[in-house]
């Protein structure tokens, strides 16, 4: 597994400076692929539009993600350690518990298959 990294892709670069509205506009036009093993900690990124995006393995620590819906959303692998989450929806493979523990100590997100 890749360690979360900065990266100089357009998409990503908006979203590290927390440019949520041009983010949303473009989205897609261009390739979010990059998005995955991003290093988002400590950055507001409310009002996104998340839908069908791959953010797996990347990290959360203390960004705003509150309501945003990743319902239909790659986090697999991702940490949410001190994350603002309220309003949030997760995808229905994440168990609360599962969301709880990543909150509380930073482990990654594990999905659970039925």
């Amino acid at each position: 597994m890749d360690k979360p990294v900065i990266k100089k892709d357009p998409l990503y670069q908006l979203l590290r400076t927390e440019d949520i509205k041009r983010f949303n506009e473009q989205r897609d036009q261009l390739d979010t692929s990059e998005l995955k093993n991003g290093d988002y900690r400590g950055r507001d990124l409310r009002n996104m539009e998340a839908q069908g995006l791959d953010f797996s393995n990347s990290y959360f620590r203390n960004a705003d993600i509150s309501g945003i819906d990743f319902r239909n959303t790659n986090l697999e692998g991702a940490s949410l350690l001190d994350a603002k989450l309220s309003g949030t929806y997760f995808p229905a493979a994440l168990s609360a518990q599962e969301i709880r523990l990543s909150l509380d100590t930073g482990t990654r997100l594990r999905y659970t298959m039925d």
